[in-house]
Parts: structure tokens; C-alpha cells; sequence
């Protein structure tokens, strides 16, 4: 086996001011879809790089999903991102999945109903499969959209995530 160089690793945490390529951005912890997530707020303020915090959606769709995966979802802590990356105002959202949204505002809208409406559909619910049944009889949008995001995301898997989270907070 190989020897595993060693690396002088900063784990950032938010706060950080940082330069990537001559550009300057503003790291924000920024928990919800994840305990470790950060957003890179570009400092000039027109682009934030979200990662999956700010959903998934795949254009040319606007359909924008939650991503709600185990382990630690928490809906409070999200709010509380969505509503910071509305206060630094963005022009845009350079998202994971997939590409750049310019609707900022109606993006967000979308995301916080959603991730609201499925939190509340998974603690009602006792299963994946009842989960999926009840969000995709909702669904307003064509095919090839749902197969392209459920790829990206799958029901089940956004059930096993929300159903976690109500269980620990039951605990």
C-alpha cells in the first residue's frame, strides 16, 4: 500500500473571506439540506454557488425539487438559508443541479414551499411508496421533467431524509 501524502487541509466553516481565480467571495455556513454546508457568495453580489441547498432543477424546466436526502435534514435551518441567501440579494444561483437560475426570488419561493409541503407529506405518511404516490398525483409537470429530476433525486430517497428528520425531532 501506498504512503498517504499528508495535506494541510482547512475545513471551512463560514465567515471566510476567500480569492479563487482573481474573484472574492463571502463563505457562508449555511446548514439545512446538510450540517456542513456552505454557500460561496460571490463578493461582487451577482452570483451565489449554492450547491444543493437552493434545490435541484434542470432546465429548461423551473421546476424546482428539495433535496431532502438522509442524514441531517433540518426544515428550520433551511429556512434560515433561504432566507440569507434572499438578504444578500443575488442576481443569481449557480446550482449543483443543474446550471444557473436568474429568477432568484420565484426559485427560493419555490424551493421553501416545496421543501414544506413534502416535510409535511412524510410526516403523515408511513412509507416511501405512499410518499411518492402523494407527491406525483401533484405533480404538474410534463414526463421527460419528472424522470430527468427524479434521477437527480428520488422520491424515496427524499422520504428517507424528511422521515428522519421528524423522527429525531420525536426523540
Amino acid at each position: 500500500m501506498l504512503p498517504v501524502p499528508e495535506r494541510n487541509l482547512h475545513v471551512l466553516d463560514g465567515g471566510e473571506r476567500i480569492s479563487v481565480g482573481g474573484r472574492d467571495f463571502d463563505v457562508e455556513y449555511t446548514p439545512g439540506h446538510a450540517s456542513h454546508h456552505v454557500v460561496y457568495f460571490d463578493r461582487a453580489g451577482a452570483t451565489a454557488y449554492v450547491g444543493d441547498v437552493a434545490g435541484v432543477r434542470i432546465p429548461p424546466a423551473d421546476y424546482v425539487r428539495a433535496p431532502t436526502p438522509p442524514p441531517d435534514i433540518d426544515v428550520e435551518a433551511w429556512h434560515r438559508t433561504i432566507d440569507e441567501i434572499e438578504r444578500r440579494a443575488p442576481e443569481r444561483l449557480a446550482l449543483i443541479h443543474f446550471g444557473v437560475a436568474t429568477d432568484v426570488g420565484r426559485h427560493l419561493a419555490d424551493l421553501r414551499a416545496r421543501l414544506d409541503e413534502w416535510a409535511e407529506i412524510a410526516r403523515r405518511v408511513s412509507d416511501a411508496d405512499a410518499f411518492a404516490s402523494e407527491i406525483e398525483a401533484g405533480l404538474d409537470v410534463d414526463e421527460e421533467t419528472r424522470r430527468a429530476i427524479d434521477s437527480a433525486i428520488p422520491f424515496w430517497q427524499s422520504y428517507l431524509g424528511l422521515a428522519r428528520y421528524w423522527s429525531t425531532r420525536a426523540a
